[in-house]
């Protein structure tokens, strides 16, 4: 049974991580850690990379996280009893604290394709942390982490630990508390700091009948919320997002007004650095960008059927091809008039995604015989990592995007950002201003196809400069990027985020 319990004084605040989602662990944290990798999204990179700066801090850092066996690469089936036991025994001693569960043991992906698995994943995850890991564990402060985690914080406030809540997409799912109890969870000890569907007015009449919101619940039981950008946050508090359910955008608002939200922009992989990345076919760095960036750029060429041609200008798109998000349709409605355009310059357009579009732009390829001049092909990790390395200009077009990653990754390979105005494109891409020498990148403001338009006409009319011009400035964009998108930056927000809610540093005695 749940009670408040009183935590002892320690010199350093121990910290546990609740995520569903992970890339990599600090091998000093336990035997496991190098076999820890479940990734579907950003969550993984900003958990991993925050967990890792916690602790190179020194700080008490702990994670729980599902146990992946398949995704870990563990088969404990063929383990003897005696390695079993040692095995768990190595577990129980390190900072790595897996929920146990065979939903989790044979998964070969985060997320299924139906709600029921989902909710059914999400609730074994939350049941071990609730009653194993937290107990075991006892920290001062809970981070969670989506939707997945969203009981979590009223846990915590029933059991007055202080719970950040982090919202890295708005998807959510709905269920009853008693969906929840069946699941092996005690929800009746914390059910008042869940979000309902209707106002509660007691727990019998609200156990069978008055669903809660998994999001919801998350962002309204904790203490503190950030989303993965201040301006996505705003908007969001500003109504601008049609998509966000009412009650998510109340709540969200609700912990802004009450000076309990922030915005803390995710960061590239540290792997997405153009010196060491090895699928590159000649690595470089800002002084040595223009020998390096001509060789992927032919190495880019050859590997997507575009033709070989050193002065070629490449547009890149690396983000999934998804007309709800991402804009794509306001691509193809004027691929034919930009390749016209700037036919005579040799332009070139590389498409490395999956999604809905995909057939739409393999359409246009054969109807206009644009083949060496556009490109699409299926996303591919190394394919990818070449085109921001070979390519001259990355396009996001999106209609909405709570934080966005490829717009950093391409500014720290010099391939510049045409991007929209919206969420973290705002935060990251602000336009290139060659006389004041600022910016990195070309953004547009109206959501549609003469925006963007407009937008590629702006990174022509830079790619056109004189070339000791163009190269001074992708060098300083790749330098200025690669200081100010990374983990440590990211970290250094949240460590604040913590500190202020247990109002004492994280590694110093007090």
């Amino acid at each position: 049974m749940l009670t408040i319990r009183k935590r002892r004084k320690r010199t350093k605040p121990r910290i546990l991580i609740v995520t569903p989602e992970i890339t990599y662990l600090p091998q000093g944290m336990g035997n496991m850690a190098n076999r820890m990798n479940a990734k579907a999204g950003g969550l993984a990179d900003v958990s991993s990379s925050l967990v890792a700066a916690l602790y190179d801090l020194g700080a008490d850092v702990h994670v729980a996280l599902p146990h992946y066996r398949r995704m870990f690469n563990i088969d404990a089936a063929n383990l003897i009893s005696d390695e079993i036991r040692a095995y768990m025994s190595k577990l129980s001693r390190a900072r790595i604290h897996l929920a146990e569960d065979r939903c989790f043991y044979y998964r070969d992906a985060v997320y299924g394709n139906d709600e029921w698995t989902n909710i059914n994943v999400a609730l074994a995850f939350q049941r071990e942390v609730i009653n194993n890991i937290i107990p075991s564990v006892d920290p001062d402060l809970i981070h969670c982490n989506d939707w997945m985690t969203g009981l979590i914080p009223a846990v915590a406030r029933r059991w007055n630990i202080p719970a950040l809540f982090t919202v890295h997409n708005i998807h959510t799912y709905t269920l009853t508390l008693q969906r929840i109890e069946d699941a092996g969870i005690d929800a009746a000890n914390f059910w008042k700091y869940l979000y309902y569907q209707s106002p509660p007015h007691d727990y019998e009449s609200s156990r069978a009948s008055n669903p809660i919101d998994l999001l919801a619940s998350g962002i309204f039981g904790s203490h503190y919320i950030n989303t993965v950008s201040p301006t996505f946050l705003r908007e969001i508090a500003d109504g601008q997002h049609r998509f966000v359910p009412n009650n998510i955008r109340h709540e969200i608002t609700q912990k802004r007004s009450n000076d309990c939200a922030a915005g803390i922009l995710n960061a590239p992989d540290p792997s997405n650095n153009p010196a060491t990345d090895t699928c590159l076919a000649l690595p470089y760095t800002p002084g040595t960008h223009v020998i390096g960036r001509a060789a992927n750029k032919a190495a880019f060429q050859e590997k997507t059927g575009l033709q070989l041609n050193p002065d070629a200008p490449i547009l890149f798109w690396p983000s999934r091809l998804d007309p709800i998000q991402k804009g794509c349709q306001l691509f193809a409605d004027i691929l034919y008039k930009v390749i016209d355009r700037y036919w005579a310059d040799g332009l070139q357009v590389a498409i490395v995604a999956n999604g809905a579009y995909q057939d739409v732009f393999h359409r246009i390829v054969w109807q206009h015989d644009f083949h060496g001049r556009v490109a699409v092909c299926d996303f591919a990790e190394p394919l990818s990592r070449l085109g921001y390395a070979g390519s001259d200009f990355m396009l996001i077009p999106s209609l909405f995007e709570p934080c966005g990653l490829p717009q950093m990754v391409s500014s720290i390979y010099g391939s510049l950002p045409i991007a929209r105005d919206t969420g973290g494109l705002h935060d990251t891409v602000t336009h290139l201003d060659v006389a004041q020498n600022t910016g990195n990148g070309f953004i547009f403001e109206t959501y549609d196809s003469n925006g963007l338009l407009w937008a590629i006409d702006q990174a022509m009319a830079f790619y056109r400069l004189p070339t000791t011009v163009k190269q001074t400035q992708i060098a300083r964009i790749m330098e200025e990027s690669i200081n100010r998108f990374s983990h440590a930056v990211t970290a250094k927000q949240y460590f604040n985020i913590y500190e202020k809610m247990l109002a004492r540093p994280l590694v110093q005695d007090f």
